[in-house]
């Protein structure tokens, strides 16, 4: 009887049919192919992984970064839901998590400020009943308030008078010292909106407004009156020093005035937590009284931790900068002693992400605003080495653009060489060019937006993307689709509604970029991933819940977050570190490792063929390693027509002490399974071999 080797295509191919997948894969799960010398691909076990950090996160994890200190300690931001933590090393082997996440507190009060004329001018007492402000709060004052000459509109930084009161600093729009004209008592006023039934056009009366016509009018609290709902952005006409025109989207039902959010004022405070007081060590209070040479700690913000459907995490030297996707922009540091995110009071107060500039370092933040009311389409950035000032101004390179094309931005990165901007259309370059225009903008691709926020990364200098219907990378000449051969795989079953919760997954361990995404049927969830092995340039792809994700870092291995079988609650694990995946009780369990091949068509023609003996070739283990154990699954499945439910044969257990199994199939397609569900073991197939003849005439 003849002889036969079959040497399998690497990459998995699931556009064709099976039958037309002749030596190629169709199914996988959990696998990877290594390149050989002869350019095929070595298919093989993915890849285990370990816990990390022991303890469960309480919300879905969706943003990680690793980086380390000046004193070369290592950290890892975690960006969930509903809390922003990070790990910080106790010893080599273990780390705590201490919760950094920023707190809030609204506040809808009468209005009442005071101001003074003179050399002190621009300060401003601000009344609030029990707001117990503290020299670490900000406030956004979001509905604008005309007082002594003065429109103070934005955020500010606070100093403590008392628990009812505190006070800012008036500043103009270049953030200038801005001074009273005039001396008030606990009053001001808020912008009054004039409707006339039947009519779209308002008159606004805010004294000294400083909006000149063309210019826009932003509302932040929404306003009802007249039969029309202010909110958003109106374009400035007819204006005088105390009134101006607004142009309604819809007419009036009725005459009549009303003051913006019913005449009260309303504050945003970002609720920060000072660092220990200075003094306060040891023999300076009560005995008892504080850690020794500690002292007593700043009392704990009063605010509401924020929750975020996403994060944007990025460093800024040893200093973490992040932002909550529609959020401000807040710092941290651990040499601080600051125990949560504190708002940078001079950034844009509404941002749908961030990112850090290099080599130059500058904050960069994308869909961003310059009235509280967020731009879709805008960039801004901070100056060159400092990221509290954001005002352009001659003496510095803060800085904005606005993207003129497309929607919205999608996501930025920092590229090798220059700053990545994709709109759900197209991306651009962001080239540092220095002063006086500091960036440069240029459109290189159309038709290849970003499907997600999450969803780009740069590995290996070349920077790779999903968009929409297609992947992408960014070679020498410009953006090029990547042939996908799982393309059904993945876009025929994406849930369309959590686009969002795309997350992409670099390894340059092994040249791989992975996409992890939400299946039409999981509860809006990540649940399956596909993959791209940019050597081979072949794919595979599985089921495995990933929604955060870095590349190899200072902390070694890729790390991942996700649910753990077993566990109700989001883990942080590190990949490539084990044999075996693990469960919520930090347990070695089986990864399910397996591919499935197309059908081969053993004789052309309607000749029948027998397979009597089927010789495996397999790697059993690691290299060196005494043990050699893995024992994998062989199952054939047999059919006469393509579209036929196929019988199965097997499964046979193969080890490294298997010659041959006997399987004794006869037909004309036969399809090969190779599974293991075994833990603390690995393989890597070779060249099989089978014995066959032909055996009749269908």
């Amino acid at each position: 009887m003849p002889h036969a080797s079959l040497k399998l295509v690497p990459g998995v191919d699931q556009n064709k049919t099976p039958a037309l997948n002749e030596a190629g894969i169709s199914e996988s799960n959990l696998i990877r192919f290594i390149p050989d010398r002869n350019g095929l691909g070595l298919v093989q076990k993915l890849g285990g992984w370990t816990q990390f950090y022991p303890n469960p996160i309480e919300s879905p994890v969706r943003a990680l970064h690793a980086w380390q200190g000046l004193s070369t300690d290592t950290y890892l931001a975690i960006g969930a839901e509903e809390s922003l933590s990070v790990l910080t090393p106790v010893t080599s082997t273990t780390r705590n998590r201490k919760d950094i996440t920023p707190q809030t507190t609204d506040s809808t009060t009468s209005v009442s400020f005071t101001t003074t004329t003179g050399a002190n001018g621009y300060i401003v007492n601000v009344d609030d009943t029990a707001s117990n402000i503290d020299n670490y709060d900000s406030v956004w004052i979001k509905t604008q308030v005309s007082v002594g000459g003065l429109i103070l509109f934005g955020v500010y930084q606070c100093y403590a008078v008392s628990a009812n009161q505190f006070q800012i600093y008036a500043r103009d729009k270049l953030g200038n010292l801005e001074y009273a004209t005039s001396a008030v008592a606990a009053g001001g006023s808020l912008a009054q909106f004039a409707t006339t039934s039947g009519s779209a056009s308002v008159t606004v009366t805010l004294n000294n407004h400083g909006y000149v016509d063309g210019g826009f009018f932003p509302v932040l609290v929404a306003t009802t009156v007249g039969g029309i709902t202010f909110s958003g952005v109106y374009e400035v006409f007819n204006a005088t020093t105390n009134t101006f025109t607004i142009t309604a989207n819809n007419t009036a039902t009725a005459t009549t005035t009303g003051y913006m959010n019913g005449g009260n004022a309303q504050f945003t405070y970002f609720n920060g937590v000072g660092p220990l007081a200075g003094g306060t060590g040891y023999g300076v209070l009560g005995y008892g009284r504080g850690g020794y040479g500690t002292g007593t700690p700043q009392p704990a913000g009063t605010g509401t931790p924020i929750t975020a459907t996403d994060w944007s995490l990025d460093n800024w030297g040893e200093t973490l900068l992040s932002c909550p996707a529609g959020g401000a922009i807040y710092y941290w540091s651990p040499t601080s002693g600051n125990p949560i995110g504190v708002i940078i009071p001079n950034a844009p107060p509404v941002n749908d992400g961030m990112f850090v500039a290099m080599p130059q370092r500058q904050a960069i933040a994308w869909g961003s605003t310059f009235d509280g009311v967020q731009d879709p389409l805008l960039i801004r950035w901070s100056d060159v080495g400092n990221f509290n000032q954001w005002i352009g101004l001659v003496e510095n390179q803060a800085g904005s653009y606005r993207i003129p094309k497309g929607s919205k931005i999608v996501s930025c990165i920092q590229g090798p060489q220059q700053g990545l901007v994709w709109t759900d259309l197209s991306v651009w370059a962001m080239q540092y060019i220095g002063y006086p225009d500091v960036y440069g903008f240029n459109e290189i691709g159309t038709g290849c937006g970003l499907i997600s926020r999450k969803a780009c990364a740069s590995m290996n200098g070349v920077v790779y993307w999903m968009s929409q219907s297609q992947f992408f990378r960014l070679a020498g000449s410009g953006p090029e689709p990547i042939p996908c051969p799982v393309w059904d795989v993945i876009f025929q079953d994406l849930d369309t509604d959590n686009l969002d919760k795309i997350r992409i997954a670099p390894n340059s361990r092994f040249g791989e970029i992975s996409w992890f995404y939400p299946t039409v049927g999981n509860g809006g969830e990540i649940s399956h991933y596909v993959k791209y092995n940019i050597y081979l340039n072949s794919w595979d792809f599985g089921t495995l819940q990933r929604t955060a994700w870095i590349n190899q870092s200072v902390l070694g291995p890729p790390i991942g977050a996700g649910l753990l079988p077993g566990g109700a609650d989001p883990f942080i694990v590190q990949h490539e570190t084990s044999t075996n995946a693990v469960n919520a009780g930090n347990e070695s369990v089986a990864m399910n490792s397996y591919f499935q091949t197309g059908y081969f068509q053993l004789q052309d023609g309607d000749l029948l063929t027998f397979i009597d003996q089927w010789w495996p070739d397999a790697k059993w283990g690691y290299y060196g390693s005494q043990d050699q154990g893995a024992e994998l699954l062989l199952t054939f499945y047999v059919t006469q027509y393509a579209g036929d439910t196929p019988i199965a044969y097997g499964p046979f257990t193969l080890t490294e002490a298997t010659q041959y199994v006997t399987p004794r199939l006869r037909g004309r397609l036969v399809s090969m399974k190779i599974e293991s569900n075994d833990i603390n073991t690995f393989w890597r197939i070779g060249n099989m071999r089978y014995r066959w003849q032909p055996d009749g005439k269908f």
